[in-house]
């Protein structure tokens, strides 16, 4: 039985929670690397200071290399998927992170406790904090992960900057001291030229960073990022240095040990970003030739060897259109993205981190032994609404992860969370690290294009519509990218998929055999051949309007001496129109079987994911965006139009929490008169903060919420007068 241990408290799990953690690691059991290199001792057991995905991921590596590991827990993630991996598990704190997963007083007992003999950070949280590596070093505690000066060099973005300019790697014009107010901000910007970047001068993750174009800009911009820095990361300094434009986000993995051994990886880009934080990233790059990738490897491995890093390390570059490139920071820890360049090297990096810490040499110290096999792409699935980029919480009523049967290390899910978890508040609202493979960029692409549609997630709001959008997107199979993707291509923000005349299609013949197995299966029946429909498909317009596509569609089984399968494959001749256009028949095949949502037409070259069931037709997802499909007969058609539309709630002058969070401070009080756009409170969730403005100009008739306010998605925050009628 696996024990869970409290500070204090001894609890026993029961086992039914253990089968249902054995159950959900199926997937991690799959093998992204071969046998387990390491054969020399390393340490008996390990403690592994964070959560969630990646204190997951450190634990199967871990159990490869026979090496025991201990969980720590807030009250938050008591019954979590990590905590019930690991051998041993502790209580450090309540949920909040300042008293739990960032309570190194509390992490220092449970080492003491439990007998670890290292430390694995994981990213985020301690993974780059100086301090506690120092009093790990003052217990004798190894720390997987760089040495203390090392890592105080480098993951201070100002020094770090000015040790990459001594190394010799191209830097980004900026100051290189800190800057002390909003003012002296302005002042540098001024002096180097906008736009700017501001950004935390401690940590990452894109916590503490803003574009700044104006003065006005670099006044609001700075507030916000050294409040969003103090509070990830307890150091609000803010560096500003010039914003390159139409820059491609590339970075090189080094890993290192302690007898001198640097090699540096094959890139990873990184340019598909929101808020300047990572969505998509794939490995190798489209843009770089062997050339620049070997200079970039170069110059990431002289600034490794002036701070003589050891272990596992990212140097992040911006690189222009011609290839030039600039030093954007080095990042001394694990990356979220690790997985894809473990796919195209087959390195294990956690692995080449606890043999660094242990002493050991890399398992390969010679660079021409690194080569770059195939094609790998990450896609970061969040708990969040794609067309808000905010995040979501509650809990997943249904999970289910994507698996290819015929090629299963192709598809990677790293993940923290079961049917059942809650994504919380208090943490990052990551659900998965979904990764796929191929021998070539396409392969991958695909590979992921069916990884999402199969990929199952009920009970919060996901971003997957976005990320099938991006990844099915011309440009980017093309190549064409940059860090400004996403503002290009959703200047309104992301509203769903745009459907095209194909994807219309696709939809409208698979929706209708999908409604013929659904009529046959409640009439218990396999004798109907034929039925005709009339289906309205819901388009996004340019102006973020939505109208409907109207299809008249027949549908019939392809072979009629053949009788309707209730289970399974049917193949149909489909028959369609639209208005003004000339009927197309086909014949797909359609697999639906009631024990699973998904509905493979043509053997999974299209899938629709079967949501729910409306009062005219169903909901379906497909192309990652939820479709309400209406499926009318011929006669309600006729019909419809006497129906009348439901009237639209007015919210115009209402101030609403776009998600939970906590309220930071507020701008305004009752009688105020503000202008359209004008700041009213400022709302902070997953350690983001978001500026809430109000919806027109007017008068505050009421200011329901105050600072330290908990607050609920769409809660009504402030209130307007009604608007005088002139």
């Amino acid at each position: 039985m696996h024990r869970v241990i409290s500070l204090g408290n001894a609890r026993m799990l029961k086992s039914k929670a253990l089968k249902s953690a054995m159950s959900a690691s199926k997937l991690a059991k799959r093998q992204y690397f071969g046998p387990c290199k390491t054969t020399e001792k390393t340490f008996d057991k390990i403690l592994i200071a964070n959560r969630g995905e990646i204190a997951c991921r450190v634990i199967r590596t871990a159990k490869r290399m026979g090496i025991k590991t201990v969980a720590i827990y807030s009250d938050a993630d008591a019954n979590a998927l990590f905590v019930r991996e690991a051998d041993e598990a502790y209580r450090v704190g309540p949920a909040a992170t300042s008293q739990s997963y960032l309570n190194v007083d509390a992490i220092m007992d449970v080492i003491k406790k439990s007998g670890a003999q290292a430390v694995h950070p994981g990213y985020g949280f301690l993974s780059e904090n100086s301090s506690f590596v120092k009093q790990l070093d003052a217990a004798g505690v190894g720390f997987i992960g760089p040495q203390e000066y090392a890592m105080a060099a480098m993951g201070d973005k100002i020094q770090s900057k000015i040790i990459a300019k001594k190394a010799g790697v191209n830097t980004i014009p900026g100051y290189d001291g800190v800057v002390r107010d909003a003012q002296h901000a302005v002042e540098i910007a001024e002096d180097i030229g906008y736009p700017v970047m501001l950004k935390a001068s401690a940590g990452g993750g894109g916590k503490g960073m803003r574009i700044a174009h104006t003065m006005e800009e670099v006044n609001e911009g700075f507030k916000l990022a050294s409040d969003e820095a103090q509070s990830s990361f307890g150091d609000n300094r803010i560096l500003v240095e010039r914003f390159i434009e139409e820059p491609r986000h590339i970075e090189i993995q080094i890993i290192a040990d302690g007898k001198g051994n640097v090699l540096w990886l094959p890139e990873r880009e990184c340019s598909i970003q929101r808020r300047n934080q990572k969505v998509i990233e794939e490995a190798p790059s489209t843009h770089l030739d062997d050339d620049t990738r070997r200079r970039m490897g170069e110059q990431a491995v002289a600034l490794a060897r002036n701070v003589g890093y050891n272990s596992a390390g990212t140097v992040e570059f911006l690189v222009d259109k011609n290839r030039n490139f600039f030093f954007l920071e080095m990042n001394t820890r694990l990356q979220v993205e690790h997985p894809i360049t473990e796919y195209i090297t087959g390195f294990d990096l956690v692995e080449e981190m606890i043999r660094s810490a242990a002493g050991l040499t890399l398992t390969t110290t010679k660079q021409d032994e690194v080569k770059i096999n195939g094609w790998a792409i990450e896609a970061r699935v969040y708990a969040e609404d794609p067309e808000k980029y905010l995040p979501s919480i509650g809990t997943l009523s249904r999970y289910q992860e994507p698996v290819d049967w015929k090629k299963p290390n192709d598809v990677r899910c790293d993940s923290g969370i079961t049917e059942g978890s809650e994504i919380s508040m208090y943490y990052d609202p990551m659900i998965c690290k979904l990764s796929t493979h191929g021998q070539t960029r396409e392969q991958a692409i695909a590979t992921m294009e069916h990884a999402l549609d199969r990929y199952l997630i009920k009970g919060v709001t996901h971003n997957i519509p976005l990320l099938r959008d991006v990844i099915s997107n011309p440009d980017f199979a093309a190549g064409r990218i940059t860090t400004a993707f996403l503002a290009e291509h959703y200047p309104s923000g992301f509203k769903g998929h745009r459907l095209t005349e194909q994807s219309a299609q696709e939809l409208a013949t698979a929706s209708a055999a999908l409604q013929f197995i659904r009529q046959a299966r409640e009439a218990s029946s396999a004798t109907t051949v034929r039925e005709d429909y009339v289906l309205l498909l819901p388009q996004l317009q340019e102006d973020g309007s939505v109208s409907k596509i109207e299809v008249a569609v027949s549908v019939e089984l392809a072979n009629p001496a053949s009788s309707i399968q209730l289970q399974g494959a049917n193949t149909f001749k489909v028959t369609s129109s639209t208005a003004g256009s000339e009927a197309k028949t086909s014949e797909i095949t359609v697999n639906w079987s009631v024990d699973t949502p998904f509905v493979d037409v043509n053997n999974g070259s299209t899938t629709l994911q079967f949501l729910d069931p409306l009062p005219l037709g169903f909901r379906v997802q497909f192309m990652g965006t939820k479709f309400e499909i209406d499926v009318l007969a011929p006669r309600q058609r006729e019909l419809l139009h006497f129906m009348k539309e439901k009237e639209k709630l007015d919210t115009s002058k209402l101030v609403l929490s776009p998600m939970p969070g906590t309220i930071v401070s507020v701008a305004v009080k009752p009688g105020d008169t503000v202008a359209e756009g004008a700041e009213v409170a400022v709302v902070e969730a997953m350690k983001m903060q978001n500026v809430l403005r109000a919806p027109r100009a007017g008068v505050i008739k009421a200011v329901l919420v105050t600072p330290g306010s908990t607050v609920g998605g769409d809660d009504v925050l402030i209130e307007l007068e009604d608007e005088v009628k002139k």
